[in-house]
């Protein structure tokens, strides 16, 4: 079993910030950069672009420093005796700077993780294991196939693009064919290449994006429910409301006070 023993999510740092460990921390660390950072990766270093990942073997030199600011990112320490056997079969090399083709996707597991330690809950283990298996398994589907899809890959950064726009902004309605025209695409082309690429229909992404942003603010603010259901670009409280609970199987207001605590952003 993989056992999750820190993890950090949208964690921030100032200037100045690195990470230096000759000898790595005693177990496996995975870390993805939503900023540029300088990284060491097998004795060479060299300035990352935003939104990459390196996963540092048992044992390897860890070492990353703050380029730009704000130094934005997520990570997760781990360890097990399966995790260099899964990798091959993975074919997810250590020490190595990768892209992140979908860092929401990452984004969303480390979160996860996080959400999971806070809440304690009794098969806390089980569900960290196939979170982190599933992340590993993802990323090497992602790999694999947009470099051997060119219908896809030649589309794929602006699908991401577009796709960090939708997300970055809960509280604008979107429109198919607006979407679709800033893509140069008809409707249904579109639709279908969101759909191949993301695993989900574009009207779904908006209403999950919408939805774990009302999860999130309704466990670290004190907004009203009006204000979260305006944050996520719902027009009217009720139909929010209604959303919510359909997904979620509790309202807004039970979920709240079912799960909002305090989270650990130390490292």
């Amino acid at each position: 079993m993989i056992h999750i023993k820190r993890c950090g999510y949208n964690i921030a740092h100032e200037e100045g910030f690195t990470v230096d460990r000759p000898f790595g921390s005693g177990d496996y660390l995975f870390v993805l950069f939503r900023s540029k950072m300088e990284v060491e990766s097998k004795g060479e270093r060299a300035i990352t672009e935003q939104n990459s990942y390196i996963l540092f073997g048992r044992g390897s030199k860890q070492y990353y420093k703050v380029i730009e600011q704000p130094m934005v990112h997520d990570w997760f320490h781990f360890d097990s005796d399966e995790i260099d056997t899964l990798c091959q079969q993975l074919q997810l090399p250590f020490d190595t700077v990768m892209t992140a083709h979908d860092p929401f996707y990452i984004s969303r597991k480390v979160s996860e993780l996080q959400s999971e330690q806070v809440h304690n809950g009794s098969y806390m283990r089980e569900i960290m294991d196939a979170t982190v298996r599933c992340l590993f398994m993802k990323l090497s589907e992602m790999r694999s196939r947009i470099d051997t899809n060119h219908h896809i890959s030649k589309h794929y950064d602006q699908f991401i693009n577009l796709r960090n726009m939708i997300y970055n902004t809960p509280s604008i309605s979107y429109a198919i064919d607006e979407l679709a025209a800033n893509m140069n695409m008809s409707r249904s082309h579109f639709q279908q290449l969101y759909k191949e690429i993301f695993g989900v229909s574009v009207i779904n992404d908006v209403i999950h994006n919408r939805l774990e942003y009302a999860l999130h603010q309704l466990e670290n603010s004190t907004h009203d429910i009006k204000t979260i259901a305006e944050l996520c670009g719902y027009e009217n409280e009720v139909h929010f409301m209604r959303q919510f609970k359909k997904s979620v199987h509790l309202t807004p207001t039970e979920y709240r006070r079912k799960y909002r605590s305090p989270t650990d952003g130390s490292k």
